[in-house]
């Protein structure tokens, strides 16, 4: 069978049409096509061998096509010139359903700049410059300001959470990082632990999988591991009490491990005795804790600003002055470790993060005021842009698989719904 969308004066090609939603699946034969054609004409293709198919209750879903792992964005001949593809051979165009777009939902305004942000189930930790963590609900309402910190907050991460306690921790230029657990039912919060032993402004934060250590790195050059485990006094005398907990108070780091040459600005979990950081000296590096030392690392020609690691792919993405993100792939053996670079944004790139329930997608944010969702596959533009931001973007957050959140340096934090198919999120 031949189906043609042809002209005579334009050159032709086969294509065969794949794909791994079988729901979506047409005939596997070849199918002559004229080359100069895009996106909408392989989608009125398809639609039409849908509806062939016996399959008209799917011939309005729109899709987009990938050849060699990768997104055609262009006329299939211009992709095909680009990568020195011969138009002799039958091309393998495999077709996926088209996300659909995140849509605005709330902006949430601050006292100062916002500098930290991630969520947990129906609520929402931000940091900022005015030096307080603050709590909301998904659905936009402001439940808490916690002061503590004295200088800019640069991280928060949720501990755990149940109905009656959540526990969370925030890093901040101040050289400390403070455990607190906050009542839900009063609404009430108290810091339980003071984390010191950084010498200078701590920049990041994160916790391991299993919610038993933090990791934090800091402008002085150090990557420092903490518990998060809280001290449980309750059956003592009031008196003896107070004085325990302010001797209790203050926590010291498990490890601390020296390496970086300059501020460590981004810190993940590969796994619970792994961690990677990246920092302003242009290298990644991955530690192992049971070794206390560095297992390997990775140099870039550039400042890192941010890293993101994703456990549904194996994979690293980071975020540097230099306008561009980096899909780092960790495994690789002989040195190719860089897998892509993804343009898009015009200003030095703040912030990225993994989707958690998508191995193909991931976030960034900017200076030049612009959020930009992304699929690896599709390096030479995003999917979609999340426009609101009115001044430079300092963090972004994709911890809900059904929010989008960004702050920035114009006070507001950004949330956007994501409609894209959630596997195992949790309703707020």
């Amino acid at each position: 069978m031949s189906l043609r969308i042809t002209d005579a004066t334009e050159g032709q090609l086969q294509v065969h049409l794949t794909t791994k939603q079988k729901q979506y699946a047409v005939p596997d034969v070849p199918y002559s096509i004229r080359a100069n054609v895009g996106t909408a004409e392989l989608n009125t293709l398809l639609s039409t061998l849908l509806k062939d198919s016996g399959k008209e209750n799917v011939t309005k879903i729109k899709f987009d096509f990938l050849l060699n792992g990768e997104f055609v964005k262009t006329a299939l001949s211009q992709h095909l010139k680009e990568r020195d593809i011969s138009f002799e051979d039958t091309i393998e165009l495999e077709y996926v359903e088209r996300y659909p777009a995140p849509e605005p939902q709330d902006c949430l305004l601050h006292d100062d700049w916002v500098s930290a942000v991630q969520a947990k189930d129906g609520w929402i930790l931000t940091g900022t410059y005015d030096n307080t963590v603050n709590l909301w609900n998904t659905k936009g309402k402001h439940k808490l300001t916690i002061p503590g910190h004295v200088a800019p907050v640069k991280g928060v991460a949720w501990i755990s959470l149940n109905e009656q306690t959540g526990v969370f921790a925030s890093a901040s230029h101040d050289q400390t990082v403070m455990i607190w657990e906050w009542n839900v039912t009063s609404n009430s919060v108290e810091c339980v632990h003071v984390c010191k032993g950084h010498e200078r402004g701590v920049g990041c934060i994160a916790v391991n999988p299993s919610k038993t250590q933090m990791a934090s790195g800091s402008m002085d050059t150090m990557l420092k591991i903490w518990t998060t485990e809280l001290h449980n006094d309750k059956g003592e005398p009031s008196a003896t009490k107070k004085a325990k907990l302010e001797q209790d108070n203050v926590r010291t780091p498990v490890i601390t491990l020296a390496g970086h040459r300059e501020f460590v600005s981004g810190v993940q979990w590969i796994d619970n005795t792994t961690v990677a950081t990246c920092s302003w000296d242009h290298t990644i590096k991955l530690w192992d804790l049971t070794l206390g030392g560095i297992k390997s690392e990775f140099s870039g020609n550039k400042s890192f600003f941010d890293l993101s690691y994703s456990p549904l792919n194996g994979m690293i993405i980071t975020a540097s002055p230099d306008k561009n993100l980096r899909l780092y792939d960790p495994r690789s053996k002989h040195g190719n470790f860089v897998k892509n670079t993804f343009l898009g944004h015009t200003q030095w790139v703040q912030t990225c993060r993994w989707s958690t329930t998508n191995e193909y997608l991931f976030v960034s944010g900017a200076y030049d005021n612009r959020v930009k969702m992304w699929d690896y596959r599709s390096p030479k533009a995003p999917i979609f842009e999340l426009i609101g931001h009115e001044d430079k973007v300092l963090a972004c957050d994709w911890s809900n698989p059904k929010y989008i959140l960004s702050g920035g340096s114009d006070n507001a934090l950004r949330v956007f719904k994501s409609k894209i198919a959630v596997n195992n999120a949790t309703d707020d």
